[in-house]
């Protein structure tokens, strides 16, 4: 690893001009690309404290060796030569948008004798009218229906060329679904035509073709020509599917793709909506793993650069109206950019309102369902699972497989109602009928570490008091824990009494690994809590959520995971789960503690009388004040429950308990007065 002060250029000799900059490693390979407005600025941020930078910064300066430069005459020459080399050497530290395969188009080769309709991917070719993009399945079923109307050459060159020496049509032929010109059955120029009106169609203009199929129904049916006007009828309602299989979302002739994207701390799912006449034609989505420091507008500028850079010199592909959920830093150089690939305006902004925002917050529903799916999948993969749980323990150098993972989290808001939570994660995969919640009180409620010191201690006491209950157990029965026949033994009782059900352990095995939701200071008061204890076969580490940093005890210096690892994406993920499950307890607690009342704490008095008290005498006050004989008219009040009430104010009397009336606490009413 480098040290960044070694290749560190003069201040004085970086230009302050636009311009675009590579890192590269000692082997002269490149591992960074990005762009400045300021080179000396933007620069010099890498070297001035190279400690301060976040993890994945700092993995790069230190893993370069070099770095270069080149000056540009204006933002937008270095927006295109930072995408030219992005593209070209595909370094490790950029951010990368794949999908797994690019989306097909419908294309009608115009430039060939006998047009050819097909579905087509990847680059455009010269001469061929393009539509789309389509989904995999909805374009085959598209092609398939309008060759019924518009039977337009679908073969390929060698079949066409097989059926022009042989005289006979190809099967699409026989079944009408080509007009065969290559034997004749239809001109070059009426087959050329055909495929215009193909072209027209998908252009968005159905009503006219439509019309005239009705009007030559309504011809033969005159004529009695039932059968032909049958096959009328079925083109009619053939061409109506293929035009209304996409609903009309925006105004018709609205060109627009909309992006919108939904991310956490190591990936974004990205989804685009392509609309075309009013239409959604298409929908494509993207996860990439966040490899540099970048915030939504920089991701947005990465995605429009990487989405339409390689469609360059294919004009007609980009929209007039590219919506986007965050405008990047350079909006004006982006759109100049992308108005130069399509050859017209083209409009980048977010929408604020109307339909188009309506569109955007649907997208956003794709994108967020989009990562829930990709996160659940590699949750469940077995050797995702697998790998994780290897890397975890390689990078730990902990010397067992990690069969249980614990995690524990605390919650409170400002110091009030404060729990813990206790999640379990088995071969990888959450259980959570051992999952544990605690309420913390006293001193220990005073701050995290000692919330975490004391939950701590209470799991692994219960522990150790199952463990020496046991023992005991195992002793008063004459065997050692383990022995076989001790087994046999518990076995036979087993079989012996079917009507007592075996008691509940209220605590599993320990487990290998013990993961807590903070930083150095948490980690060391869960070690301390198990050293007390006199436990040394767990291991503690704490993840720290703002940068993702493994602490290990009385360690100076975090343990940085790779952010594509399976390793930190599992830690990521119990984490998670610890603290959904502490917030969604401190909430049920934080509720029941919002409505409080004096008579919470009579003995003996339960919800349904305390009901019945307040509805008789109408507030605390009037209770307070009835004697034990009135108190009995209450329903549901007997004379020793009356006389509990009584002592038990007189007991409280001139004390805040005693005093304080029913109030909810989220809005201040007081319920009982």
């Amino acid at each position: 690893m480098a040290d960044p002060a070694s290749y560190r250029p003069q201040t004085g000799e970086i230009p302050t001009n636009p311009g675009v900059y590579r890192f590269r490693d000692p082997h002269g390979r490149i591992i960074y690309v990005g762009k400045a407005k300021n080179l000396r600025s933007r620069l010099n941020s890498y070297f001035a404290n190279p400690a301060g930078l976040l993890p994945k910064t700092h993995a790069m300066v230190h893993a370069a060796s070099s770095v270069e430069w080149t000056v540009v005459g204006s933002e937008l020459e270095s927006l295109q030569l930072e995408y030219t080399w992005i593209k070209e050497f595909k370094p490790r530290f950029n951010v990368m948008f794949r999908d797994d395969k690019s989306y097909p188009y419908l294309a009608v080769t115009m430039g060939e004798k006998y047009p050819r309709v097909q579905v087509l991917r990847g680059e455009r070719k010269k001469g061929t009218r393009y539509f789309g993009p389509f989904t995999a399945g909805a374009i085959r079923d598209t092609l398939d229906t309008l060759l019924r109307v518009f039977p337009v050459r679908s073969c390929s060159a060698g079949v066409l060329k097989r059926a022009e020496s042989s005289g006979r049509p190809c099967l699409l032929g026989y079944i009408d679904k080509c007009a065969a010109p290559c034997v004749g059955r239809i001109s070059a120029e009426d087959h050329r035509a055909l495929a215009e009106d193909l072209c027209t169609f998908m252009g968005g203009e159905a009503k006219p073709f439509v019309a005239r199929l009705e009007k030559e129904m309504a011809a033969a049916v005159a004529e009695l020509d039932y059968e032909r006007a049958a096959r009328l009828r079925d083109d009619i309602v053939a061409l109506k599917k293929v035009f209304e299989r996409n609903a009309v979302v925006l105004a018709e002739g609205t060109d627009a793709d909309i992006f919108a994207l939904h991310e956490d701390e190591l990936e974004a799912a990205v989804q685009v909506f392509h609309v075309r006449g009013g239409r959604i034609r298409g929908q494509r989505g993207w996860v990439v793993e966040k490899v540099e420091d970048s915030t939504t507008p920089d991701l947005v500028e990465h995605l429009l650069q990487q989405v339409y850079g390689d469609e360059a010199g294919s004009q007609g592909r980009l929209p007039r109206e590219v919506l986007v959920p965050a405008e990047p830093s350079n909006a004006a150089q982006l759109a100049e950019w992308l108005s130069g690939l399509r050859g017209a305006r083209v409009d980048v902004r977010v929408p604020q309102r109307g339909d188009k925002a309506t569109l955007m917050s649907t997208v956003r529903e794709n994108a967020e369902h989009a990562l829930k799916l990709h996160k659940s999948r590699r949750a469940g993969d077995l050797t995702m699972r697998s790998q994780a749980l290897q890397e975890l323990q390689e990078a730990l150098d902990l010397p067992v497989a990690l069969m249980r993972i614990e995690c524990f989290d605390i919650s409170h808001v400002q110091g009030t109602n404060v729990v813990g939570s206790m999640v379990v994660v088995e071969d990888g995969l959450p259980k959570k009928s051992d999952y544990r919640k605690f309420s913390v009180t006293g001193a220990a409620a005073n701050d995290d570490t000692a919330a975490m010191h004391d939950v701590l201690t209470r799991r692994f006491r219960h522990y150790l008091q199952e463990k020496a209950e046991q023992a005991e157990a195992a002793r008063m029965t004459g065997h050692q824990p383990g022995h076989r026949a001790a087994v046999e033994a518990a076995v036979a009782v087993a079989l012996a009494d079917t009507t007592t059900p075996a008691p509940r352990t209220r605590f599993a095995y320990p487990p290998n690994l013990v993961v807590v939701d903070g930083g150095q200071p948490q980690v060391n008061a869960a070690a301390r809590a198990l050293a007390e204890l006199g436990i040394e076969d767990v291991y503690v580490v704490g993840l720290a959520k703002r940068l993702e940093e493994v602490w290990l005890p009385d360690s100076d210096f975090p343990v940085i995971l790779p952010r594509a690892s399976a390793g930190l994406y599992l830690l990521q993920r119990v984490r998670d789960e610890a603290h959904r499950f502490a917030i969604s307890f401190h909430r049920q607690k934080r509720g029941k503690a919002m409505t409080v009342s004096a008579l919470d704490a009579v003995p003996g008095l339960g919800d349904s009388k305390r009901k019945a008290l307040l509805a008789q005498f109408g507030s605390v006050k009037s209770i307070k004040a009835a004697t034990a004989d009135e108190l009995t008219v209450a329903k549901g009040i007997g004379p020793s429950l009356a006389s509990a009430i009584v002592r038990h104010f007189n007991a409280e009397d001139g004390s805040e308990a005693a005093t304080v009336p029913a109030i909810n606490m989220t809005t201040g009413e007081i319920l009982e007065t």
